[in-house]
């Protein structure tokens, strides 16, 4: 499975949210997440993101999984690359890490902006709403509207189309 994952504030700190786009190896969509966190700094919203797609990942049983984000702050320090400093980020990575270490195989990968943006766009949708979803619980795209597909009902016209996409650095690095 391949997680797309995106967060975004409006000010920094600012109303927040993030969004996931998850598909299989033949780039399908399976499902969608989005939600509004209230008021946060860009990367808390975006290790929101990274946790509500390891979380997903955990709950469905996932073995082997690729997580693809357009923050390089956030890739780099899940490899182990970069230090966290920040307090709050801290705390955010070690659950992220206790998270990866339940699955079977974890790559992050940094792609470009213009390769995340389906998850570019679940997350302004989230902070669009600004609604949170019940206490707990992630928030599921609804089917029927505009990005808004259940697991494996993706409407084709909807779905993008796209081969696999490269990695900066162009090599490529596994967790």
């Amino acid at each position: 499975m391949i997680f797309f994952i995106d967060g975004g504030s409006r000010g920094n700190p600012g109303p927040a949210g993030y969004g996931v786009r998850i598909v299989d190896a033949a780039d399908q969509l399976v499902d969608e997440l989005y939600e509004s966190i209230g008021v946060a700094t860009n990367n808390v919203a975006e290790y929101s993101g990274l946790l509500a797609a390891l979380r997903y990942a955990v709950e469905h049983g996932c073995r082997d999984i690729t997580i693809r984000s357009d923050s390089l702050l956030l890739v780099c320090q899940m490899k182990g690359e970069y230090r966290v400093k920040n307090a709050r980020l801290k705390t955010l990575h070690a659950e992220a890490r206790q998270l990866a270490s339940r699955l079977g195989r974890v790559r992050f990968v940094h792609v470009r902006r213009e390769e995340n943006a389906d998850a570019d766009a679940l997350a302004n949708r989230a902070m669009d709403e600004g609604k949170k979803p019940e206490a707990g619980s992630q928030k599921p795209l609804e089917a029927g509207a505009s990005l808004r597909h259940r697991s494996g009902q993706a409407d084709p016209a909807a779905t993008s189309k796209t081969q696999e996409r490269g990695t900066w650095p162009p090599t490529g690095r596994l967790f």
